[in-house]
């Protein structure tokens, strides 16, 4: 196999190298973050680091960027205290991908990319109305990473909107898939996923076995 050491990579072109690592680490989810600022401005931004922290009490993280280079999501969950994300389809993934781009803070993200902000009562940040699955988060913690200067959010759970069409196994298994949401690799290409199999809770000494998916 072919060995590449820290020395070769840090000799490399600077996009060169951060599409390698990036890539390295597999497919990722693809997730538009919603929020919005104290003059009521709603900022959208595409975020592929979303992780899942814990079930009970439903806990979800994300890595934010330096604030030098990505300061507008954080400082409005700061501020708002509440965020959304919001699943990305092939079909509007040309205009989730925009929202990368760094705009202004007073600008409204949703209308330069061409996607609809959508709320629900009681709340007050903005959801993506063509995202087939979404959900509301609460802000609970925000630890500094000092290696990198990039942030780990991590966010509760607190509602979850989505689209009918939506498979909800017995098990209470999403088949993502199945809704057409899309994961990333790198930092600029998407994908569409298929199922493999689902397996068993896996015990020492039992062979696993195939579960299905359908209800």
């Amino acid at each position: 196999m072919q060995q590449f050491t820290p020395a070769e990579w840090q000799s490399w072109e600077r996009f060169y190298r951060a599409n390698f690592i990036n890539s390295l680490t597999g497919f990722k989810s693809a997730s538009l973050i919603g929020t919005i600022n104290a003059q009521g401005v709603p900022n959208l931004g595409m975020f592929s680091s979303i992780v899942h922290i814990g079930s009970d009490p439903a806990l979800i993280g994300y890595i934010n960027r330096p604030l030098a280079a990505a300061p507008h999501t954080l400082a409005n969950i700061k501020a708002n205290g509440f965020y959304t994300v919001n699943h990305i389809h092939a079909s509007f993934v040309e205009k989730a991908h925009q929202t990368s781009a760094k705009y202004p803070d007073e600008v409204n993200e949703f209308r330069e990319v061409g996607l609809t902000e959508e709320y629900i009562d009681g709340v007050n940040v903005p959801f993506v109305k063509e995202s087939p699955i979404k959900y509301l988060l609460s802000l609970k913690e925000i630890v500094p990473i000092t290696l990198n200067a990039t942030f780990l959010v991590i966010g509760q759970l607190e509602q979850v909107l989505i689209t009918p069409s939506l498979q909800t196994t017995a098990d209470g298994f999403l088949e993502l898939d199945q809704i057409g949401s899309i994961c990333s690799n790198g930092l600029d290409a998407y994908y569409t996923t298929e199922l493999v199999d689902r397996y068993d809770y896996a015990r020492p000494g039992v062979p696993v076995q195939k579960i299905t998916t359908k209800k």
